[in-house]
This record gives C-alpha cells, sequence and structure tokens, in this order.
C-alpha cells in the first residue's frame, strides 16, 4: 500500500541544518546511499548502531509504500590510518600483521559485518558494491575532475584542488567549515610538498614498491582514496542526483564533505538531497576505544563474555535498546540501560501475545485511529523512534485495559490496534519475537537450567569429565555457558 501519499514525512537534513519535508526525485521512488565498514576489523557496537538506525529509515521508506533503492558499500581499499594522505592502508597492514592475503582480511571481516547485521534483524542493502570491484568508475571519475579543473596529478599522485574549486563552489558546506580557517590552522604533513595547499586531498596515492594493493592508471600504479570510492559507487547506481546519503556523524568531515566536492567537481550538481548522520554511542558515559579498552563487541554482548554486563542480551533486547534513543543523540551503553531495555522489550512481546486473546465488544470506548496516526506522526517527525516507542507503550497500556474489562473494542478496533502494533514493532521497528508466542524458548531455558545444575553437581562430586561433557556438547548445539561468581547463565548463538 502507498501510504506515503497520505504521510508527511519530515527529515533532518545537515545540509540545511532543519527539518524539510521529504520529497523523492521520482514518485514512489527513493535512492538512498550509506557508507559501509572498513573491512579490517569485527564491527563493532557503534558502527552497528549507524547500520541500525539507517534500517530503521529503510524499513520506515517501505512501510510507506516507497519502492526503494538502498545502496551500502563495502570499503575493502582501506584508507590511511586517521584518514590522512600519507601512512599505510589499515587492511594492508592488518594483512601484514597476521601473515595473510588483504582479501582474506576483507572476506573474514566482511562475513563478520553480515553475520552481526543478521543477528540484529537487519534487511540486507539492494545493491552492496565493493571499492575493489569499482576501481575503472574510480579512474574514470578522476578523469572528469582533472578535465574540469578541479585535480592535479604530483608525482604519480592526483590531488583534489580545494582552494581552486572553492573559488566557484563552496568547500565546507556540510560542515560548516571556513577554507580559509581549514588552511591557516592546517599543520605540516609529511608528503605535503607534493600537494599545491595542506587542504587538498588524495583522489589516487602512487603505491609505492612495498604496498601490495595497487592497480595501473593513467598516473601509475596506485590505489584510489577513500572518498573516492563513494562518489563513484553511489553515481553508478543512483545517478548524479539521488535522494538521501547517509552514514555516522564522524564522516560528515572530511569524508561527506570531499564527497560532495568531488560530485560537483565531476558533474557539475550537488549530489543528494537530504544528508542525514547518526550520532554516536558512547559506553558508561565514555567514548568507546579500543586503545583504553572501553569498547564492547556485539558477540560479547550476546554471550556475555565481557566484563562490563552482568548477563548476555540477546540481539533483540540490543537493537530495541539502540531504537530507544532517537538516532541524531548522543546514546550511553550501560548495564543499568540494557537491563532496563530487556524489562520494556519483555512488556511488548507479551502484550502482542495477550492481543489474540482479547474479546471484541459492540463499542468502543477507545481512539484507536487517533492512537494508530500518533505512530505515523513519530516516525514522519524525522524518524523519532522513542517517540514512537512511547506510543507502542500506549498500545500496551490498552491492551491491558482491555484484558482487564476496563475498557472496550470493537473486532474493527482490535483487528486495527493488532495490526499496528505488528507492522510498527516488526516491520518498522525491525524486532524479533525471542521469547517465542509458543513458549519453545520457555521450555528450552528449563532444559538447560537442568542441565546446569546437573553440570554444577558433577562438579561439587568432582566429576569433571561429566561436567565438561555438558559444556562441550551445549557449546556444540550453539549454547555457550558463562561461570560466574553468583552462578552459570547461558547464551544462544
Amino acid at each position: 500500500m502507498q501510504f506515503y501519499q497520505n504521510q508527511a514525512l519530515k527529515i533532518y537534513n545537515s545540509l540545511s541544518g532543519e527539518k524539510q519535508v521529504f520529497t523523492p526525485i521520482h514518485q514512489g521512488s527513493v535512492g538512498m546511499y550509506v557508507c559501509g565498514p572498513t573491512v579490517y576489523s569485527n564491527v563493532h557496537l557503534g558502527n552497528c548502531r549507524t547500520f541500525i538506525s539507517f534500517d530503521l529509515v529503510y524499513r520506515y521508506l517501505k512501510h510507506l509504500g516507497y519502492k526503494v533503492r538502498y545502496v551500502r558499500n563495502i570499503t575493502d581499499v582501506g584508507h590511511i590510518e586517521d584518514d590522512a594522505d600519507e601512512g599505510e592502508d589499515k587492511i594492508a597492514k592488518k594483512a601484514r600483521l597476521e601473515k595473510l592475503e588483504p582479501m582474506e582480511i576483507v572476506q573474514q571481516y566482511s562475513v563478520d559485518f553480515h553475520q552481526i547485521l543478521e543477528l540484529f534483524n537487519n534487511l540486507p542493502p539492494s545493491i552492496e558494491p565493493t571499492a575493489t570491484g569499482h576501481i575503472i568508475e574510480q579512474i574514470e571519475t578522476i578523469k572528469e575532475i582533472m578535465s574540469n579543473g578541479f585535480a592535479y596529478e604530483s608525482n604519480g599522485s592526483v590531488y583534489f584542488d580545494v582552494v581552486t574549486f572553492n573559488k566557484t563552489h563552496n568547500y565546507g558546506q556540510l560542515s560548516g567549515r571556513n577554507l580559509d580557517d581549514m588552511l591557516s590552522n592546517s599543520r605540516e604533513l609529511a608528503g605535503q610538498d607534493e600537494k599545491r595547499n595542506p587542504a587538498d586531498f588524495a583522489l589516487w596515492k602512487k603505491a609505492e614498491p612495498q604496498h601490495i594493493m595497487r592497480w595501473p592508471s593513467p598516473w601509475g600504479d596506485g590505489f584510489p582514496g577513500w572518498h573516492l570510492e563513494c562518489t563513484s559507487m553511489s553515481t553508478k547506481y543512483l545517478g548524479k542526483h539521488f535522494d538521501i546519503h547517509g552514514g555516522g556523524m564522524d564522516l560528515k568531515f572530511p569524508h561527506h564533505e570531499c564527497e560532495i566536492a568531488q560530485n560537483e567537481a565531476a558533474t557539475g550538481q550537488s549530489p543528494v538531497n537530504y544528508w542525514m548522520h547518526a550520532n554516536m554511542l558512547t559506553l558508561n558515559g565514555k567514548k568507546m576505544s579500543k586503545s583504553t579498552g572501553n569498547n564492547i563487541l556485539p558477540r560479547e554482548i550476546f554471550t556475555g563474555n565481557n566484563d562490563k554486563l552482568s548477563k548476555p542480551f540477546s540481539p533483540a533486547v540490543v537493537r530495541f535498546f539502540i531504537l530507544q534513543a532517537h538516532y541524531r543523540s548522543v546514546l550511553d551503553f550501560s548495564n543499568d540501560a540494557i537491563l532496563a531495555a530487556e524489562k520494556g522489550y519483555n512488556r511488548l512481546m507479551e502484550a502482542l501475545e495477550t492481543i489474540i486473546h482479547l474479546n471484541p465488544a459492540n463499542s468502543s470506548t477507545l481512539d484507536i485511529n487517533a492512537w494508530k496516526q500518533a505512530c505515523y506522526d513519530a516516525m514522519n517527525d524525522d524518524f523519532n523512534s522513542p517517540i514512537l516507542i512511547a506510543q507502542l507503550f500506549e498500545g500496551v497500556h490498552y491492551i491491558n485495559l482491555l484484558k482487564e474489562k476496563k475498557e472496550s473494542l470493537s473486532a474493527t478496533d482490535i483487528e486495527t490496534l493488532s495490526k499496528t502494533m505488528h507492522a510498527f514493532v516488526f516491520d518498522v521497528l525491525g524486532l524479533k519475537d525471542e521469547k517465542g508466542s509458543d513458549g519453545s524458548n520457555e521450555k528450552l531455558e528449563g532444559v538447560v537450567n537442568m542441565l546446569i545444575e546437573m553440570r554444577k553437581e558433577a562438579r561439587a562430586n568432582k566429576n569433571f569429565s561429566l561436567s565438561d561433557e555438558i559444556r562441550n556438547k551445549l557449546t556444540s548445539m550453539g549454547i555457550e555457558l558463562k561461570d560466574t561468581k553468583e552462578g552459570t547463565t547461558f547464551s544462544i548463538n
């Protein structure tokens, strides 16, 4: 159904700094590009928040009846450390450290990325192009930029001429930065003498003899700049002008700013109507960082194999936790916060199980259609998932009132309540009922707890062979045990 004809969706546009009514370029169709991962390490929870946020956007656009082409890339030519123009390629560096081929690294972490997002119940994108699969397109984009006078070759590398571009365009329009300030604050970098100006960025880098990932080009063997791949792949699959471009807040500058410059330099037009940015995820009030140890991976949450949480949590609960905050707000992950989210998630699932047992009345005492529109109003306000969830809990309140016979609904209104709850919980929020309405999960939990007790008794009797056998057999079935001071818990992988 084409709900979009009756719903006025507004999107916060990072380019304008305000919410704007969403009007697609082609009626009924949406082109959306989201920057994907650089596959040189396990995807972390902060990355997952970005991809879950845009999965929500994708799901709601589809729910409204739009035909959506969702393109999300894989960066398998690792950009340079700290996104500079000098240094070692992240994927090549990982390959060297682990004594593997770069494409082995790419394959390993691409598989991990897909597995994690599948556990989070993310829908796959329509197209998932790779940077290495589009080297020819990137070389052609560079040629266009050079022919238009906005790039230059220097010692086998090609750089984007930011100063020349800024004379006729606005470099800094997305991030609100001033080029003169950027130039005055730029520090001298190694290899800086190749550039005309410190703000210039690489479109193509000459490969040094030791560089593994390299391709032939008109300027010699080398590899593309990080910003270039998204420009080339987005325009190939969505055209020179498309609807939505998304990514994490940390990509606004320099990545997305450079994308706009490249597109305008190559095609003469602004590439995107609505720029969207998801905010960061903190852990216990501090920025997530591998170097400081303030970091947690999704699998560590699912298995309980970490020192930050009191128990394992399912992917659906973690997804629900993430969606309880608006995608543009900072979200802090903590043990207390995820415990609270689990309680809320369980309440929601229990209410959905209750709906099917409600008895209709001849008349209604609740305005279900107004509540239904309030759910749409929440999502129409820049995909405001926390307000939607608040409305869904208002629906839970209605269900409990009906169960206790304190209110009544007609059969038609009960059907509307049920369909709306299911549509927004499962189709839009993308949650899964991991409790199981048939009680199968509860039965499984009872069996596993019985085996845990048997294992506990075996250990007390120093029968460690039986104890190990129970653990190993459960592990082989995807059930992982975690022993703590408080006892043994389990998680299902």
